[in-house]
């Protein structure tokens, strides 16, 4: 019954996701460890020996998560049926709901304006808002949608698939610290170099599967081509800097005849990044709905074959 944890996970975060009522009550599990790594980046990011400090914050972070989940995945082992409680636990790791919710919302604001468009997509990407056009707005929708298959949905569920409740939750503390204290700053160049390394480790094996999902997926959509989607993979996502990211962007991006990346606008710097695919870069509210059509059939896969895998672990066995 073990095996079906990562299929009744994320089947139960699809449907139901994390409910609005119990973020505001107690927050989510991702707040928390945001929280821990807000603490840990106050009282260690300083002095000499930056590095070292980031080494100590993230083994303190896995130390944390790892002392609260491994008992209770102990826990809910010992009483029947307890791994539908741990699904449940494990679900809240999970964001392919939220995600389509989020990008879904930016392709409603689009089509109002532009200027609700631009504050829709601000809450998903990290980019200046206001120096993006409507082809920009929904690039960056669409970026983001793609490279968050990976690690909102696919990563997550490897490890949980691998580990259980203890190797989803320290994968998203990894994530979490990555993206709050991984960045080429002055201030955490050298602080989260250790967070952004650990991470970049982690997903070199589901940015991959992300991008075979994809393609697979648009095997199933219309309109799409999977041929194009893995080979456009294989040829441009080495183009960029994160060993793990043009991965799914690329697939993405070959799938649905786009161009995707390029220039962008950071805190006022204009960086100049590589472009992904060989389509249409001018695209708007419509091309963000293929990209949801898509990800919807991606995700259908990707449930199936956790079910797959479920019932082969328990022939198995």
């Amino acid at each position: 019954m073990q095996a079906l944890l990562a299929p009744l996970a994320l089947l139960l975060e699809r449907l139901v996701g994390y409910p609005n009522s119990l973020v505001a009550r107690i927050g989510h599990p991702v707040m928390w460890i945001g929280k821990l790594i807000s603490l840990l980046d106050l009282r260690l990011n300083r002095g000499a020996n930056r590095r070292g400090r980031g080494v100590l914050a993230l083994v303190v972070l896995l130390a944390a998560t790892g002392l609260v989940t491994v008992p209770l995945a102990w826990l809910c082992r010992l009483i029947p049926y307890g791994f539908i409680l741990e699904a449940i636990l494990a679900s809240t790791f999970l964001a392919q709901k939220a995600l389509g919710d989020a990008v879904r919302f930016v392709a409603a604001a689009l089509r109002r304006s532009l200027p609700e468009g631009r504050t829709a997509v601000s809450h998903i990407v990290g980019r200046d808002p206001q120096s993006l056009d409507q082809p920009g707005v929904a690039r960056a929708a669409i970026e983001s949608l793609a490279e968050s298959t990976s690690d909102a949905v696919v990563a997550p569920l490897f490890w949980l698939l691998l580990f259980g409740l203890p190797g989803i939750a320290l994968y998203k503390a990894v994530n979490t610290a990555d993206s709050m204290i991984g960045h080429k700053t002055e201030r955490h160049l050298e602080f989260g170099w250790a967070s952004a390394r650990f991470d970049d480790l982690l997903n070199l094996i589901p940015a991959r599967l992300t991008a075979l999902l994809i393609a697979g997926g648009a095997f199933f959509t219309k309109g799409a081509h999977p041929e194009l989607a893995w080979s456009t993979a294989l040829r441009d996502a080495r183009k960029h800097e994160s060993p793990n990211a043009g991965w799914p962007e690329a697939a993405m991006a070959g799938a649905l005849g786009f161009r995707l990346g390029g220039p962008r606008s950071y805190d006022g710097d204009v960086v100049d990044l590589p472009s992904f695919g060989d389509g249409r870069a001018e695209l708007g509210a419509d091309d963000i709905e293929r990209s949801l059509r898509l990800y919807a059939m991606t995700l259908n896969l990707t449930l199936a074959v956790t079910v797959l895998v479920a019932v082969v672990v328990w022939r198995l066995s």
